[in-house]
């Protein structure tokens, strides 16, 4: 039994309602390869909140809980202070206001990189405190052993090669992979490693779009590309990105809205009702009968 959300109009809030209703499950998304021919794509968007994960869950086949919050919901420079709290805090949020799609929440930096013991302590917190499926890792290769040892333990795990921005500081930056021959050959080797390991997706991240072509086809789980290539097994960007709620974003994003000025339009419009005095109206208060 899957949980949605009904609105109750008594008090505007929303309130889970069961709704029977099977999930895609983790097997069903390591089905979904194409290496770009014929079949349909994977979806997948960032959600941080209930109500966000109402609005794309019919949509997507993975919700990813990326820890993109910190810079889009918290404001911080990076994802690096992102918190294991922060992240269950989500994650949870987001399981509770799905009910179709596959949750993938991301483990933070400092989270797993030590051993795979402490990788699979925060990875048992976030599946036993969220509910969501699985758990997204960064890095390649040496990252693999980690990612075999939670895989044969019942956890889940998408990986994520090529840009990775935990390891901004390494990269000296948000620098698009591949350029050069050793960049590209690492992410082909990242790849392969983690697909080996047992991943059963693989986020491909800002690279050029020859090499995630070649990592696509060079790997047997589903790839998702976000500045990489349309001939990924899917594709994945950060909601207030592709909703316009920012004006400075990456180049691979493509804006389908232009959120942030319809809201501040809202705004504007509410608060010169306010200090005209034309609202609240008479629909708005309650009169005595």
């Amino acid at each position: 039994m899957s949980t949605t959300y009904t609105l109750d109009t008594k008090t505007d809030r929303a309130h889970p309602t069961p709704k029977p209703m099977k999930r895609l499950t983790v097997p069903a998304i390591r089905d979904r390869k194409t290496d770009g021919k014929g079949g349909e794509p994977l979806v997948m968007l960032t959600a941080y909140t209930v109500r966000m994960a109402q609005i794309l869950d019919p949509h997507c086949d993975i919700l990813l809980v990326g820890d993109s919050l910190g810079q889009v919901i918290y404001g911080l420079d990076s994802t690096i202070p992102v918190s294991l709290d922060m992240m269950i805090a989500h994650g949870a949020a987001v399981v509770r206001g799905s009910y179709h799609s596959v949750v993938t929440v991301d483990m933070p930096f400092g989270s797993y990189e030590a051993s795979p013991d402490h990788a699979i302590a925060s990875a048992t917190r976030i599946m036993k405190e969220t509910g969501a499926a699985a758990v997204k890792m960064e890095g390649g290769e040496a990252m693999a052993e980690t990612v075999a040892f939670l895989t044969a333990r019942g956890i889940p795990v998408m990986g994520h090669v090529g840009l990775t921005p935990q390891a901004v500081n390494i990269l000296g930056g948000h620098k698009v992979q591949g350029r050069d021959d050793a960049t590209a050959a690492k992410v082909l080797a990242d790849a392969k490693a983690i697909d080996e390991a047992g991943a059963f997706a693989l986020v491909i991240e800002g690279v050029l779009e020859p090499i995630a072509v070649d990592a696509t086809r060079a790997v047997s789980c589903p790839t998702i590309g976000i500045g990489a290539s349309a001939q990924c097994d899917g594709q994945v960007l950060v909601i207030d990105d592709m909703l316009g709620m920012f004006d400075r974003v990456p180049r691979f994003v493509k804006k389908y809205d232009d959120l942030s000025t319809r809201i501040e339009d809202a705004v504007k419009h509410y608060a010169e009702g306010v200090r005209s005095r034309s609202f609240p109206g008479i629909e708005q208060t309650y009169q005595p009968k």
